[in-house]
């Protein structure tokens, strides 16, 4: 797994589109490190945390979880340290767990081929709900790094966490550009009110779960 290197303080990995890996961010602070999602499966973020040790990275205290889908949070259960999320994520990842039966993980993978290639060979699915639990917004102060998390709108999901570096003028913004799995369409309503977040908001970089990093600009024009 290649670990792009954007600045002193934060770094991404590449994603995956075979098995649907997304890019995991990652935020080096003075005291703590924290991770932008948690990945697909053990083996998805064992790769993750193989090229921060490479790169002689100290593993993340905290993982913060842009939204529920498997492919971001189903590997929360192997983080180092603790994982954060909002409410919404959080209902929806107990929602998974309390249904789980064997009809209903087999109807899981075969969600997507990318999920069945990720969980072949009778791979354990496990899920587990987030540690921390925040509402709107909420900063966190690792050190040297100042690191917002807030709830937006988007055309993707109803529960979305952006991540923003004010300083460093850098978001993570996960999926929320996409229309709604598996069809892809986007609400035009739900693009506008992410367009108008991303607007207002003064980044250079933005980064997101399955595609090259974005300008500001260019990620407007994805959602016009």
């Amino acid at each position: 797994m290649k670990l792009f290197k954007l600045n002193d303080r934060v770094y991404y990995s590449e994603y995956e589109d075979l098995r649907d890996r997304p890019t995991i961010g990652y935020i080096k602070g003075d005291n703590y490190s924290i991770a932008i999602d948690a990945g697909h499966s053990k083996e998805h973020l064992d790769e993750f945390y193989d090229a921060l040790k490479e790169n002689n990275l100290p593993l993340p205290m905290l993982t913060v979880i842009t939204h529920w889908h498997w492919d971001h949070s189903f590997a929360m259960h192997a983080i180092n340290g603790l994982s954060i999320a909002n409410k919404r994520t959080n209902e929806y990842l107990l929602d998974f767990i309390n249904k789980r039966s064997k009809e209903n993980d087999l109807k899981f993978l075969n969600l997507d081929p990318s999920i069945a290639l990720e969980y072949k060979d009778n791979k354990e699915i496990i899920v587990v709900h987030a540690d921390i639990i925040y509402e709107k917004e909420l900063i966190l102060n690792p050190g040297g790094i100042e690191v917002k998390l807030f709830e937006a709108i988007s055309p993707h999901t109803d529960d979305s966490t952006l991540v923003l570096l004010p300083k460093e003028k850098i978001l993570f913004f996960g999926d929320a550009l996409s229309g709604v799995f598996p069809t892809w369409i986007a609400d035009d309503e739900l693009k506008r009110q992410f367009r108008e977040t991303i607007e207002s908001l003064d980044v250079e970089y933005c980064i997101g779960g399955h595609w090259n990093i974005f300008t500001k600009e260019e990620l407007i024009n994805q959602v016009r």
